[in-house]
């Protein structure tokens, strides 16, 4: 199956495209500049790619991403510290980002004949993020489907939609992904933080995939707190 990944240069979309790279025939990596502050995760994409073997197409969306006003990714701010199930961080929500993405990837798709568009979306997304939810997934390719009707068949591929960060842990690791060469922190330091909801959710998730996090964190133990704030501990 020739397959485009869609990579942001995060530890999920870069164990995606290995993952897909072993299993299927991985034709190239899609990534999106929409004026998020954490840019610096497309320079991971691009190592990704290189890895890889494969095309890398950098999409310019900065001037819709600028419209989508009110996230903490894009305007001034502040990324909220603490776990993704945690209401504060419902300000990192970029309005219909991935609505927005796959749309365009899959136009991407099938102007290569390619026959699907994979995105690494799980379901550690689902509380915060609602076009990360199945319902939304299997409505957009079934949109999709009538939109490119007569012209491409292409599928959407999301083997994590329904399983954990530390689910994706598992897989990249068996695909020797390099956890090291990627980039999950929302605030684009020199390192990640260790404190905004990706970078507990990406320690977390080493921890319960039982496998060593190569990542440097200027605050390292913050994840623990997190976790016990939200479990009520």
């Amino acid at each position: 199956m020739k397959t485009i990944v869609i990579c942001s240069g995060g530890l999920d979309s870069v164990s995606l495209a290995h993952m897909v790279a072993a299993e299927h025939q991985l034709t190239r990596l899609v990534s999106f500049d929409y004026g998020q502050r954490h840019r610096k995760e497309l320079d991971f994409a691009a190592r990704c790619a290189g890895r890889l073997g494969v095309p890398h197409d950098i999409i310019d969306l900065r001037g819709i991403g600028a419209a989508l006003t009110g996230s903490a990714l894009t305007d001034d701010v502040d990324v909220p510290d603490g776990h993704y199930a945690e209401e504060s961080m419902r300000i990192t929500v970029v309005p219909n980002r991935n609505a927005i993405m796959l749309a365009v990837a899959f136009g991407v798709a099938a102007a290569n004949s390619d026959d699907a568009v994979a995105t690494a979306v799980h379901g550690g997304d689902h509380f915060i993020y609602p076009d990360c939810r199945p319902a939304f997934t299997q409505a957009f390719e079934a949109m999709q489907k009538a939109a490119l009707d007569g012209y491409a068949d292409v599928s959407l591929y999301t083997p994590f939609v329904n399983r954990t960060k530390a689910d994706i842990v598992t897989a990249g690791a068996r695909h020797s992904t390099p956890f090291a060469d990627t980039w999950s922190c929302y605030k684009g330091g020199a390192v990640h933080c260790g404190r905004c909801g990706t970078c507990v959710e990406r320690r977390e998730a080493f921890d319960l995939a039982g496998i060593t996090d190569p990542t440097t964190y200027a605050d390292p133990d913050f994840w623990a707190h997190a976790i016990a704030t939200k479990e009520g501990v």
